[in-house]
């Protein structure tokens, strides 16, 4: 008689890391179809989005759930569980944030609505973890991270609490100290320090200005540079090097997204076009 199967386990996938990003503590990717957390706290905060399935929740004695549009937020210090709401289970992506961005003053906001139901916001974190995952984007992981930080600070702020407008010179100083160190880069954090603004402010002030983000901009001219070096015959993993990316497939993904071709493609079809 042939054997039978065994009864299934539970599925676990399971992905956590700290990048160096100012402010977040872990980066959290996990796959869960029975587990169930008890109640438990954080000293971080918690900024959870569920991409597949649903997670219940309790927090301050209240039940709360995930719908795939939320973002959720929970404060750190305040007790909560969390357990799957369908059968599969669920995916979720979690950041682990300190107090840089979110100050304990919003933890009593944060009780009261834990969950945003925002899809410009959600989609904005998970660009955010999409930039995280690439070693080398730590300049755009900062900017989003720093606009997302802004919003859950309107989402929960007391009303009548000003936002702080752009100043015209930000974008042009900012412009300058990413000239000045494009192969090298800057932080978001440092840049800001530098010109003695909030570095929300100082994304704000230089997209409104130009139509880009500054990460999107350091990186037109590292891939400019790029060009030009593949051109005199420079071997892709030297010219990542040079100019400035993590390495060889840092280069190729945003050479790729700029110029529509890969880097050892590049000189070959330039030579053809000219022909």
């Amino acid at each position: 008689m042939a054997p039978q199967p065994g009864p299934s386990r539970p599925e676990q996938e399971v992905s956590a890391w700290r990048p160096r990003i100012p402010g977040v503590v872990e980066v959290f990717h996990a796959h869960f179809t029975e587990y169930a957390y008890p109640m438990h706290v954080h000293d971080a905060w918690t900024l959870l989005i569920v991409d597949d399935g649903a997670v219940r929740y309790d927090l301050d004695r209240h039940e709360h759930g995930t719908p795939h549009d939320t973002v959720t937020l929970l404060p750190p210090h305040v007790p909560h569980n969390g357990s799957p709401a369908t059968p599969h289970g669920f995916r979720k992506r979690v950041l682990y944030l300190d107090g840089t961005h979110l100050p304990d003053a919003l933890i009593g906001s944060a009780v009261d609505q834990p969950d945003l139901r925002d899809p410009e916001l959600r989609l904005r974190v998970g660009q955010l973890h999409t930039a995280l995952d690439h070693p080398g984007d730590e300049l755009e992981a900062e900017s989003r991270l720093t606009l997302i930080a802004e919003q859950l600070h309107a989402r929960l702020r007391p009303s009548g609490t000003p936002s702080p407008t752009p100043g015209p010179t930000l974008a042009r100083t900012l412009r300058e100290l990413l000239d000045e160190h494009v192969t090298e880069g800057i932080s978001l954090d440092e840049a800001a320090r530098l010109v003695h603004a909030h570095p929300a402010h100082l994304v704000r002030a230089f997209s409104g200005a130009y139509g880009i983000a500054p990460h999107q901009y350091l990186m037109s001219r590292r891939v400019d540079r790029a060009r030009r070096l593949l051109l005199d015959g420079r071997p892709p993993g030297e010219v990542a090097t040079v100019t400035g990316f993590y390495d060889q497939s840092h280069l190729t993904r945003h050479f790729r997204k700029l110029v529509g071709v890969t880097p050892g493609r590049y000189p070959r079809d330039e030579h053809r076009l000219r022909g």
